[in-house]
């Protein structure tokens, strides 16, 4: 309950403190998201991913766990969309068990929740994208949709979108 009280009380003034543009670093959001991980599945970051992405685009799978609206307003190129809602009743039958799997939501809260369930059914190499979609973007990364390249991003709620500092806010 503490910690939602933070995040109500504090969100907003603690999202516009100290974001550096170039890299998209924010310290605030930081410690926001040491707040929200459980640190149960370990964590990629957005650079660290886009590297290993440009080497050998199919070597990771990329299973991003929102919405279907998020999704369609937008998610990173190649990845699989994984319906948050219905996530502890999929199996991943079709995927290998020792296939590297990179989660990611609007922060990384959602998609850590996933990368347990995942871990609990065998696989080996699950990371957690670290700031989600929101940190992607915010470093200048690029987002699609059904017709290719994007500036759109579903902030998630009103609550949530101060911490998307960079793109087209969209809500479908």
């Amino acid at each position: 309950m503490k910690r939602l009280a933070f995040l109500v009380l504090w969100l907003p003034a603690l999202a516009a403190c100290g974001t550096n543009a170039q890299t998209g670093n924010n310290p605030a959001y930081d410690q926001l998201l040491s707040t929200l991980y459980h640190k149960t599945v370990h964590t990629v970051r957005p650079a660290a991913l886009a590297r290993e992405l440009s080497k050998t685009p199919n070597a990771v799978l990329l299973l991003d766990t929102r919405t279907p609206a998020e999704f369609k307003v937008s998610h990173l190129r190649g990845a699989r969309f994984v319906n948050f809602d219905e996530y502890e009743k999929a199996t991943f039958a079709d995927v290998p068990r020792d296939r590297p799997v990179v989660v990611y939501c609007s922060v990384g809260a959602r998609s850590e929740r996933v990368g347990e369930r995942l871990q609990s059914l065998g696989f080996k190499h699950v990371r957690n994208l670290y700031g989600g979609i929101f940190q992607w973007v915010n470093e200048g990364r690029p987002v699609y949709n059904a017709q290719g390249l994007t500036p759109n991003v579903h902030p998630y709620s009103a609550l949530w979108s101060p911490w998307l500092t960079r793109g087209t806010k969209v809500y479908e």
